[in-house]
């Protein structure tokens, strides 16, 4: 599948007291990398709610002045459903903090569960297809 990147550079208002990367902050760009990858494989981000936010563990903090890059593929399909992997990566320290799932459904107009009508794609390394299979423990 294809990847889509999102990059961000670490700013003072990103911060927690620690001084280092808010989670919540975190949390939210993990969260819009991934429907971002969702909702241009859906076609239409009107039908794409997220379900559920799978290992968001943080490995090691970020700081002040990092430049972050997320990185999106669509990870597994079920009928209604779109498990997207999504990792960070610093750009500065070549560290991967943070990776993990995220599962969306796709939904008509009244937000009732809906079938999407993708199919999955070969994968195209052995990275991709061992994502694959842990987005099929979820």
């Amino acid at each position: 599948m294809k990847e889509y990147f999102c990059s961000r550079l670490v700013k003072s208002e990103d911060l927690n007291h620690h001084g280092t990367l808010f989670a919540g902050r975190t949390a939210e760009w993990f969260v819009e990398s991934a429907f971002i990858a969702a909702a241009s494989t859906m076609g239409d981000p009107e039908k794409v709610v997220c379900l559920n936010i799978h290992g968001f563990v943080f490995k090691t903090p970020i700081k002040k002045g990092e430049i972050v890059k997320f990185v999106s593929k669509v990870a597994k399909l079920g009928n209604s459903s779109i498990v997207v992997h999504t990792r960070l990566d610093m750009e500065l320290s070549h560290i991967t903090p943070i990776e993990g799932f995220i599962t969306f459904i796709s939904v008509d107009e009244n937000g009732n569960k809906i079938s999407h009508g993708l199919v999955m794609d070969e994968a195209k390394d052995d990275e991709e297809l061992k994502i694959r299979e842990r987005a099929k423990k979820l």
